[in-house]
This record gives structure tokens, C-alpha cells and sequence, in this order.
């Protein structure tokens, strides 16, 4: 069963660059904190993937340790390195 957001909510947003790309994300919370949606500009299939996810249950931080990462636990992708930033986690983390 998906979990909507409210219509009206405030979200965060940030640029970043990944693999010599530029990107800007944007994210949304439930009333308890946790991310209910992600907008990736430059990358949308992922984002709107993972906004899906998440509207019906599955764990934003389990995602994010999911996805690929390089030998040094650097995120791959642009969908990892939003996460990353969200969650606070440094280069270098492997989780």
C-alpha cells in the first residue's frame, strides 16, 4: 500500500557532482523524517525508482547500502552520492 505524501511539504535541496556530472537533488520527508521522495535532475529513472520504493515500504538506507560503490566505498552513481549526502555519510564509508 503506498504511503502519500502531504500535498504541500518542504523540501531540501543540493548540488552535487559524480562522475564529472553536475546534478541537482531534491528531496522530501514524512512528518517522522523519513525520505518519502527524490528528484535527480540529470537522472530522473533512478530518482523516480526510488521515490516509488519508498512510498510502499522499502528502507531508504538499505538502498543505500544496496547500490555500487567503488573500492574505496565512494558511491558509483548519482542515485548513491544523493544518499550519501542526505545521510550525512563521508567517501570512504563502506556501508
Amino acid at each position: 500500500m503506498r504511503e502519500r505524501l502531504p500535498s504541500r511539504r518542504a523540501s531540501t535541496t543540493f548540488d552535487f557532482e559524480c562522475a564529472d556530472l553536475r546534478y541537482v537533488c531534491s528531496y522530501s520527508c514524512y512528518a517522522d523524517g523519513r525520505i518519502g521522495e527524490l528528484f535527480l535532475g540529470n537522472h530522473r529513472d533512478a530518482a523516480i525508482t526510488f521515490s516509488i520504493a519508498v512510498q510502499h515500504g522499502a528502507d531508504p538506507e538499505a538502498v543505500r547500502c544496496a547500490l555500487c560503490r567503488d573500492s574505496n566505498g565512494k558511491a558509483s552513481g548519482p542515485l548513491g552520492t544523493a544518499l550519501d549526502f542526505i545521510f550525512g555519510r563521508v567517501a570512504g564509508d563502506k556501508t
